[in-house]
């Protein structure tokens, strides 16, 4: 190399190294901003499947799980699976503004409207590899699953459960009414035809549709027809059809709100069982059982539920008839409280409540005698076992816990308060009782603390500690808790009456059900990827 050439090298290298050292150290800010594109790229580009999640997966994607065990092919819509990603994506482009995010939500998106079923709505799961692998995974994988009915039979329809169809409809709807691009109406229309069709005159919803009868278990009835409560079936799917009517305007779908929350007080069962039950037969209105370890019951939690619930609706409506059942269900779950020396007997290990008033009940009351049933299994398998439901409360199943925690004194107050309100001030707010379009909320995801509490705003040391979590690769490795065993052919099925793995939350090794781990593996979570994006776009923007 010439001289000249040489000099010439050195003034370019030496101004290079001006400029870096001149350039500013990125803000912490610009360091979240950063570090989130990094994340969402490694989990959109590397961990998805066509833009479709599952729940946990190993980092060498030799396994990974929704709420069983899943192929590399297939995509979970229970939360946190692929459409909480969307509303992740979504809640990071209204804080950021960056394209990214949207075209990345477009992406999710894309992978639901692909697995969303002719009828309209979204069964649990879906697969890119076709129907056949489904139903392959479900005679193998789900049918071996102890502790979870609801993928031991393949109906081949749609699922309100667990918030399945809902969660997707409602991302869906958040695509559409974010930029009014037409490409997503017709998918929105299909699911929102589905949601009205499948409402039953009396205004309830079944637990899947279009109605199915062929799944009798343990010589009872099949569950799948009956309206539901549990799990929020029918809370969520006025939810989203109330957000239809507001954000679209949409007057055909007032009507069939409205009978579906007046149905929730016609469920109420009277004095002095004064509670709700989660499922109900569509004739008589009746409490019904549901899965093999769901007994015909007034729940206690979901009654608890449901008081919170008749407030809200009563704000949103102003109607007093919301109100009228809430005195005797608070008097009822008054009377549950559980004896102390029932409670020790007993396996209940759950956190307590930590708020004044708060005590220990048995979940499922008989809605005739008003006495507790407890819940235990006997066999080592889904082949050979069966659950039994009796009136003793020492060693009863995990998986499914046979108490709650319950606070009427908290219940009360929220009561009292809610009375307090101008009732024409509700009126007047009351989207029922006025016109006009109602925006859709800017963040749908939430990072709560246990008793639905915002958790505390992150300190800039947390911020930082959060980002640093981050690895080269750009995710964020978790502890998982939960394995299961691969799945293997079961040779007997002789009934057995061990009761050895009544408090397991799995059975023997021919038990495909999720359990915790006595050494948890690294894995990579959806649930932490959208519980640390969260808290970063919170951090962007407090006001989330």
């Amino acid at each position: 190399m010439n001289l000249l050439k040489r000099g010439a090298l050195l003034v370019l290298c030496s101004a290079c190294a001006l400029t870096a050292f001149a350039r500013p150290k990125q803000t912490l800010e610009e360091q979240v901003l950063t570090k989130m594109r990094e994340a969402t790229r490694f989990m959109m580009d590397e961990v998805s499947y066509h833009g479709g999640f599952v729940w946990n997966y190993l980092p060498d994607m030799s396994r990974q799980w929704g709420e069983m065990e899943a192929k590399r092919t297939m995509v979970w819509i229970q939360p946190p699976g692929t459409p909480s990603v969307g509303h992740l994506l979504l809640d990071a482009y209204h804080a950021t503004g960056d394209e990214y995010y949207y075209a990345q939500a477009e992406r999710v998106a894309g992978a639901l409207i692909w697995g969303q079923l002719e009828c309209g709505g979204w069964n649990y799961v879906f697969d890119f590899a076709g129907e056949n692998s489904l139903k392959e995974w479900y005679a193998t994988i789900g049918k071996a699953g102890w502790r979870l009915d609801e993928f031991q039979h393949y109906y081949g329809n749609a699922t309100y459960d667990d918030g399945g169809t809902m969660e997707a409809a409602t991302f869906l709807l958040r695509m559409y009414v974010e930029k009014n691009d037409p490409k997503y109406r017709p998918a929105l229309e299909k699911v929102i035809h589905f949601v009205l069709e499948s409402q039953y005159p009396v205004g309830g919803w079944p637990q899947r549709y279009p109605l199915r009868y062929d799944h009798p278990f343990h010589g009872k009835a099949d569950y799948s027809s009956f309206i539901t409560l549990n799990d929020d079936v029918m809370p969520d799917i006025i939810d989203f059809l109330t957000q239809c009517y507001q954000a679209l305007g949409m007057q055909d779908v007032k009507e069939p709100v409205l009978r579906a929350m007046y149905l929730m007080i016609t469920l109420q069962q009277g004095a002095p069982y004064a509670g709700w039950a989660d499922q109900y037969t569509v004739d008589d209105l009746k409490p019904a059982h549901a899965r093999s370890y769901e007994p015909r019951a007034i729940n206690t939690s979901t009654t608890s539920r449901m008081i919170m619930l008749m407030l809200e609706y009563y704000r949103l409506t102003a109607d007093s008839r919301f109100l009228t059942g809430i005195p005797a269900a608070l008097t009822f779950l008054e009377g549950q409280r559980l004896p102390d020396e029932v409670v020790e007997r007993s396996t209940y290990n759950s956190r307590r409540d930590p708020r004044p008033g708060s005590f220990v009940a048995a979940r499922f009351i008989h809605p005739e005698t008003g006495e507790p049933q407890y819940v235990h299994r006997e066999g080592t398998n889904v082949f050979n076992g069966r659950y039994v439901v009796d009136d003793q409360p020492e060693g009863t199943i995990a998986h499914y816990n046979s108490f709650t925690m319950l606070n009427p004194t908290f219940l009360r107050q929220i009561y009292e308060q809610t009375l307090a309100l101008p009732r024409e001030e509700l009126a007047k707010e009351s989207p029922f009782l006025n016109t006009g379009l109602v925006p859709l909320r800017k963040y749908y995801t939430r990072v709560r603390s246990r008793y639905g509490a915002p958790e505390a705003a992150m300190t800039e040391a947390d911020v930082r500690a959060l980002l640093g979590s981050l690895t080269e690769q750009g995710y964020w490795l978790s502890a998982q808790r939960q394995t299961s065993n691969p799945y293997q052919a079961c040779p007997t099925c002789d009934p057995c009456t061990s009761r050895e793995y009544t408090s397991t939350f799995v059975g023997d090794e021919y038990d495909t059900s999720p359990y915790t781990a006595e050494e948890p593996v690294q894995c990579i979570s959806v649930r932490t990827y959208i519980e640390n994006m969260a808290k970063l776009i919170r951090f962007l923007d407090p006001q989330q």
